[in-house]
Formats: structure tokens, C-alpha cells, sequence
């Protein structure tokens, strides 16, 4: 890691509470992406439009992210941390006042494109910058604290929401994402020191990892992954409200739950993916199918849908680190590129997941949308099969040689 731009390292005191303000951060930037998910009932009824219809603002975030993510890191990557980090956190703050204002759908939208731009550079540059201010020593348990802001958001960022739109209206949630972004913004601008500016490397040097075919292979696993969790889970809402009988004002309280339980599955996904990448997609990806699948037909039994919940939420949980370590292993060399290239896929896999679900809704019914989810699911574990078969060959021409199981 490079040293702090400041004579002699900074007091441990003053990188400790920069990580933590690094953490939150976190925390808001990516439960801005994911809380819209939770808001969806209440949206699409305040503005007069389908739930379809309010689903796509999922899938305008997520292709945003996907589309402009890596070249947008890649082509920052040069600029100054702690001066991008802050200009980052002004632009989600502008951005979540917009859609508190929004009059209709379309300005909405623009006020969801927006900090799409900018979400994928936050995560790329974060944990490195996490590093850099605890120093070499350190450097991993720095980057762990930030990863677990993201965690926190991934796992409770879309129930606090949905709560707190349950109390202050959807409107009043992102006035709150509004001013806990600004705040951020003020106490990295304060206490956070500025860091040594990166080296300049250019795009093509980072993006060879792109002509090996087992790396990219591996990416697509991940958009197939990511498909299935969410054709399903940007539904959940809706399904909780509409076919297992919820209340709107408890709707929240489910997703906190399934959050919660969710933390058995970080757990297991870390646990697991040391011994298999590929196994452990394998694995977790047909235990979230089968939650998905039996989510509706139990709905009846608040008792056994919150076993096919947990068994979802679990496996819903463990996937995200699981794939993110998986597509890093797989590449040769720019393993932040490589990241980010995950997260890239990650968000076509969230776009596509909300696109086909909306098509699902108006054809078969909400009630379908599990079993189409859990079928994708099934796919993904096919190509896990697929894959391992293929590595097991060894590399070909131009491979890189490593090879993932």
C-alpha cells in the first residue's frame, strides 16, 4: 500500500475514525442503490404507475452501474482519493434531495442515473483507500471495516428503509439519504487526510484480463447469479404485501428479518468459498432456488414461509461475497478491475432480474415470479458444471493459467 500523503503516518486515532466514516459511507451509498426496492409498493402508488413499471428504476440503476462502472474506475483511478471520495458523496447527496422532489417517474429516474455513475467508483476506491490510511499492517482489517459498511447495507439498508418510508413517507427516506450523504461528504472533507495520488495506468493495460475466456466466462456466471436473486427479490415487497397477506406497515420488519438471517449466510459464503469458488456458487445458488421456489406455495403458514425466507436469505447473502471472490481469483493480474467488472455484472445480472420479473408479473402473476427465479437459479447451476468441466482441461493458448474449482 502507498504511504500517506502527510509527514509520517497519520495518528492511528485519526485513520481509525477516517475508516469508520468510510464504513458509513458505505453504508448510504450502497443502500441509496438497493433501498428503492423496498420503496416500490409505496412509490408506484404515490406516482400513479405499475409496480412493473417502478421496477425498471431498479433496472436503470443497475445497467447504469454495469454500462459505465469499470471505465469510469478505471479512468479515475488517478485522481486523488480523498477529493473524489467527497465529490462522490455531494453528487449522491444532490441526487437523493432530487428524487425526494421528483413530480413524476422520469425525474426519478434521472435522479436514480445519476449516482449510478458514480456508485461503482465509490466501491472500487474505498477499501483501497482503507488501506492506505491503516498502512501495510493494518491494511486488511482497514479494507474488512469498509466491506462491512456495504454488508450492512446489502443486509439492512432495504428494510431501514422501507421502515422509516413507513413513518416519513418515501419522499422523507431519501431527504434522510440526502443529508446522511452530505453529512459523510463533510466529516471525510474534515477528518480524513489526504492520501498519496495513484499512478496513471492506462485502460489498456487494465483491461486485458478481458481476452481470457475462462475470466469472462466467470463474469458471466455471475450475471446469471445475480438474475436469479433478483428477478425474485425485487418482488418481495409486493409479494409480501399482495400474496402472503402482510401488512404494508409490517412489510419492513420481514426484510429485516430476512436481512438478519442473512448474516448466517455472509458467514457461510466466506467459510465455504476458501474450499470451492465454484462449489459454493454451485451449492448456494440451488439452496436459492429452492427458497425462492417455496416462498409462494407457503405463504400460507407465517411459519413456513419464514423457513423458505431464511433458507433465502441465506443463500441470497452468502452469494455476494462468494462471487465477488470467485471472479477476482479468476483473473490474472488488475484484480481491482476485476472487482469492479463483478460488480458490473452484478447489476446486469439486478437489471435483468427486475426486466424479466416485470415481464413475469402481467403475463403468469405475481405468484410465478419464484419459480421463474428459481429456474434461472438452476441454470446457473448448470453452468457452474459447464465450467468446472472446462477448467478442469487446464488453460488454453492465451490462458492465464490459473485455474478456479
Amino acid at each position: 500500500m502507498s504511504s500517506l500523503a502527510v509527514s509520517g503516518d497519520a495518528p492511528a486515532s485519526r485513520s481509525g475514525l477516517s475508516i469508520a466514516i468510510l464504513a458509513v459511507a458505505a453504508f448510504v451509498i450502497v443502500t441509496t442503490e438497493y433501498l428503492i426496492v423496498g420503496l416500490l409498493p409505496a412509490l408506484a402508488r404515490d406516482l400513479g404507475i405499475s409496480i412493473s413499471t417502478a421496477g425498471q428504476l431498479v433496472t436503470l440503476f443497475a445497467f447504469t452501474v454495469m454500462l459505465f462502472g469499470p471505465v469510469l474506475t478505471a479512468l479515475l483511478s488517478h485522481v486523488e482519493r480523498k477529493r473524489l471520495l467527497v465529490l462522490i458523496l455531494l453528487i449522491f447527496a444532490a441526487s437523493n434531495a432530487l428524487a425526494a422532489l421528483a413530480p413524476n417517474v422520469w425525474v426519478l429516474a434521472l435522479a436514480r442515473f445519476i449516482p449510478a455513475l458514480a456508485l461503482p467508483v465509490f466501491w472500487g476506491m474505498a477499501s483501497e483507500t482503507a488501506g492506505q490510511l491503516a498502512g501495510p499492517q493494518r491494511a486488511g482489517r482497514a479494507v474488512s471495516q469498509v466491506y462491512l459498511g456495504i454488508s450492512a447495507a446489502l443486509l439492512f439498508g432495504i428494510p431501514l428503509g422501507t421502515l422509516a418510508a413507513d413513518a416519513i413517507g418515501w419522499r422523507g427516506t431519501f431527504w434522510m439519504l440526502a443529508g446522511l450523504s452530505l453529512a459523510m461528504a463533510l466529516a471525510l472533507s474534515v477528518f480524513m487526510p489526504t492520501v498519496v495520488q495513484p499512478r496513471r495506468l492506462r485502460l489498456g493495460e487494465q483491461t486485458r484480463i478481458l481476452k481470457d475466456a475462462r475470466f469472462v466466462a466467470h463474469v458471466l456466471l455471475s450475471v446469471a447469479v445475480f438474475t436469479a436473486m433478483f428477478t425474485a427479490y425485487t418482488y418481495l415487497a409486493d409479494m409480501l404485501e399482495r400474496i402472503a397477506g402482510v401488512a404494508p406497515a409490517h412489510v419492513g420488519w420481514w426484510l429485516m428479518g430476512f436481512g438478519a438471517i442473512g448474516l448466517v449466510g455472509n458467514w457461510l459464503g466466506g467459510r465455504f468459498v476458501d474450499r470451492s469458488p465454484l462449489g459454493a456458487t454451485a451449492g448456494f445458488s440451488l439452496l436459492l432456488g429452492l427458497g425462492m421456489a417455496a416462498s409462494v406455495p407457503l405463504a400460507g403458514s407465517p411459519v413456513w414461509l419464514a423457513l423458505a425466507l431464511a433458507a433465502w436469505g441465506i443463500a441470497y447473502t452468502a452469494l455476494f461475497p462468494i462471487c465477488q471472490v470467485r471472479v477476482m481469483q479468476s483473473a490474472s493480474h488488475a484484480q481491482a478491475l476485476a472487482g469492479s467488472l463483478n460488480v458490473s455484472a452484478a447489476n446486469a445480472g439486478t437489471g435483468l432480474g427486475a426486466i424479466i420479473g416485470g415481464l413475469v408479473i402481467p403475463q403468469w402473476g405475481l405468484d410465478t415470479v419464484g419459480h421463474v427465479a428459481a429456474g434461472i437459479a438452476a441454470l446457473a447451476v448448470l453452468m457452474v458444471a459447464w465450467i468446472a468441466r472446462w477448467l478442469s482441461r487446464g488453460p488454453t493458448d492465451g490462458g492465464t493459467g490459473i485455474i478456479v474449482k
